[in-house]
């Protein structure tokens, strides 16, 4: 995966998988955004699974990893 892409894919279940790779700094907050609002529309449990290559971060309170 490229850098700024956000890959969604449907479940057989019908939940929603998101992969994502780096994600540039001007992006940054719009993934974020983006990411919180899907989890918000589509309701239910989200989970954060980091990738070996991955690394972790916080601001505003919010821990997340990509």
């Amino acid at each position: 995966m490229a850098m700024d892409n956000i890959a969604i894919e449907i479940l057989p279940d019908g939940s929603l998988k998101v992969t994502t790779d780096r994600v540039s700094m001007p992006n940054h907050t719009n993934a974020e955004k983006f990411l919180a609002d899907l989890a918000r529309e589509m309701g239910g449990e989200t989970k954060r699974h980091r990738k070996a290559h991955s690394h972790a971060h916080a601001h505003g309170g919010h821990h997340h990893t990509h």
